[in-house]
């Protein structure tokens, strides 16, 4: 899958000064690897010696063999792995602590430490120097020679960059990894050993995800396992990997050892960031790094492990997902409070029953309480029509009953019907004229009211639709503020419900979980001979759950339909085949060029999350920009 990258961190079993032993362990780590797919592995720091040495870092018998079993590495490691080992390396009569890069039988390079730990455990400046002080840009190993320093990126053909630091570097004010980061750095490498003490699991992961939030990087951080001495403190074989700020993968034992983590990473997520984020670019580099070629590419994932969620815009954690409904609702509440601030206090929208009217509806009331104003300042109009459901109108009503707000009925179907004779419409032909009109005389009503009662009218159509332009122009598509317009389809259910679980609105709690169990429809055919709902949306337009999925890649990281249908086909196997998904996949793409029109113009929404549509911020496009190498890619798929 292009770009991404599959990974392994290694935490072997270590015997403390046995280099032969722990060379060996590393081999076995590094076949498993290979086998699992990886091109890169990380160790933890001093890796081929073990960290808690001590005073046995003076011993030239441990250097020599060290610098032995690096040539001996080298040349027994798998073809086709990028290894990165920690090691003792002496320059001249001085000692550094280094990552050694590995690969293609050669040795590529070493970074020493720039900050050197100071704890009572292992004051390392007893025995290694700090990088800074390095004064040679080369070293010589048996037959190898090597770059060593600390502004080295290795770069491979496929244009992949790392770059390392070691431990104590991460916990420093500004680490070494933010410049290396600046100056092209995509993976940062930590080759750690830190120990552990009580709560600082948690710290290490915090400065793990805001280091890789910081420098839009992929920083994976490979921790000294509870083989290493235990005479004053545990190492605990903490590793972990994030991704711009998210986590990728962590070993699961607290205290751990002798483990192989395996990871895929999708780099295509920080390498957009990068391309977005001008503020990237603002730093000034102390120095030009040095670049190292890599002997091979290193994306070559299939991504199989890459687990894409099916919901991207919702938590799988009932405790997060919870948490993030409610700040939703809050944002929302708060966004319309401030708007009706300004323009009076009283709002008219339309309520069909369904979920996105309803959400609308709940924000409307909350807004009122903020301001401290009444719930009869909302004025909700049904609009019954030929497709209108007794299910929905019946939950429409009960819905404005138990919240307290000013109802009206309008029932448009006379109106309509003038209209169609009007401009020549056969009332049987159930074309999309048949369909625009509805929505367009139940725009016409709203506005209508909202001039005589004053105030504004408050649109309901959310995220998705805006996506795929599944609204009828200049008629549900406007209004003088769109409530939902940042909150996609799978989002407003979740929403709904969270608010009917934690009962903020207790009266309406049976019609809300009504609501939530009736199918999602603009309601504008028809009921069918039973009177029940006979024009579904997703039977027409695709299931939202994909719709949802392709707008947050497409959108969020504007990813190819390739990768998009891999990501889709890995997240939703065994619910949609890979054919189901590219046929949505295509009315996706067509629509969400072919109505940029829509969104081009339409009224104030407050933006939720990373996606937006907004065209005067988020996402700015012509309405006349094709789709044709789109989906010449798809034809191609």
């Amino acid at each position: 899958m292009k770009d991404v990258l599959r990974a392994a961190i290694a935490s072997p079993a270590l015997k403390i000064a046995d280099v032969t032993f722990n060379k060996n362990e590393i081999l076995k780590q590094a076949h498993a690897a290979r086998a699992a797919g990886a091109t890169l592995l990380l160790l933890p720091e001093l890796s081929l010696t073990g960290y808690t040495c001590g005073d046995l870092f003076a011993a030239g018998l441990l250097l020599d063999r060290a610098k032995a079993a690096l040539t001996e590495l080298a040349a027994e490691l798998p073809d086709g792995l990028l290894t990165v080992v920690g090691a003792p390396l002496s320059v001249g009569s001085v000692l550094y602590n280094c990552a050694v890069f590995l690969a293609d039988k050669k040795i590529l390079g070493a970074v020493p430490k720039t900050h050197l730990s100071s704890n009572g455990n292992a004051p390392e400046s007893r025995w290694f120097s700090p990088g800074a002080e390095l004064a040679c840009t080369d070293i010589t190993l048996g037959d190898h020679i090597f770059p060593i320093g600390t502004d080295l990126i290795f770069a491979a053909p496929d244009g992949t960059t790392l770059a390392a630091e070691l431990c104590e570097d991460l916990f420093v004010p500004v680490p070494p990894s933010s410049y290396l980061a600046q100056e092209g750095a995509e993976v940062i490498l930590n080759l750690a050993a830190t120990l552990e003490l009580v709560g600082k699991r948690a710290y290490r992961r915090e400065l793990v995800l805001s280091q890789s939030a910081r420098t839009h990087s992929a920083y994976l951080l490979a921790g000294a396992g509870m083989d290493e001495s235990t005479a004053d403190f545990i190492y605990p074989g903490h590793s972990l990997a994030a991704l711009g700020g998210e986590l990728v993968a962590e070993n699961e034992h607290l205290i751990d050892g002798n483990y192989l983590l395996t990871l895929d990473l999708d780099l295509g997520k920080i390498r957009y960031d990068r391309r977005r984020k001008q503020s990237f670019s603002a730093m000034t580099p102390l120095s030009p790094c040095t670049r190292v070629a890599l002997p091979f590419a290193l994306c070559c994932s299939d991504g199989a492990m890459l687990a894409p969620s099916r919901l991207p815009f919702i938590p799988s954690s009932k405790q997060e997902r919870t948490e993030r409904c409610m700040q939703i609702y809050e944002m929302q509440a708060a966004a319309l409070a401030r708007r009706l601030s300004i323009t009076g206090g009283k709002l008219t929208l339309g309520i069909s029953g369904g979920l996105d009217s309803t959400l609308a509806l709940l924000v409307a009331v909350r807004a009122m309480e903020r301001l401290s104003l009444p719930a009869s300042n909302i004025i909700a109009v049904t609009m019954p029509c030929f497709g209108t459901s007794d299910a929905t109108l019946s939950n429409a009503l009960k819905l404005m009953e138990a919240l307290g707000v000013t109802s009206k009925t309008v029932s448009i179907k006379e109106a309509v019907l003038t209209h169609f004779a009007d401009i020549g419409h056969d009332p049987a032909d159930y074309s999309t004229t048949y369909e625009n009109a509805q929505a367009r005389e139940r725009t016409q009503v709203l506005m209508d009211i909202a001039n005589k009662e004053g105030g504004i009218v408050l649109g309901t159509g959310d995220l998705s639709e805006m996506a795929l332009g599944w609204c009828t122009y200049n008629g549900d598509h406007m209004s003088m503020y769109a409530v939902n317009a940042g909150v996609p389809k799978t989002l407003v259910r979740w929403i709904i419900e969270c608010i009917a679980d934690a009962s903020l609105v207790p009266k309406a709690n049976d019609v809300l979980r009504r609501i939530l169990d009736t199918p999602i429809s603009p309601e504008l055919l028809p009921p069918d001979a039973t009177g029940k709902i006979s024009q579904k949306t997703e039977d027409i337009v695709g299931p939202y759950a994909l719709h949802d999925f392709f707008l947050y890649w497409a959108v969020r990281y504007q990813y190819t339909p390739a990768k998009i249908l891999e990501l889709a086909s890995l997240a939703f196997d065994g619910v949609f085949d890979t054919a189901t998904i590219k046929k949505w996949l295509t009315v996706f793409v067509k629509r969400f060029f072919t109505q940029q029109f829509k969104r081009n113009c339409v009224p104030d929404g407050v933006k939720i999350g990373t996606v937006g549509l907004s065209p005067r911020g988020d996402w700015v496009m012509p309405s006349d920009a094709t789709a044709a190498e789109w989906l010449r890619e798809l034809d191609q798929l």
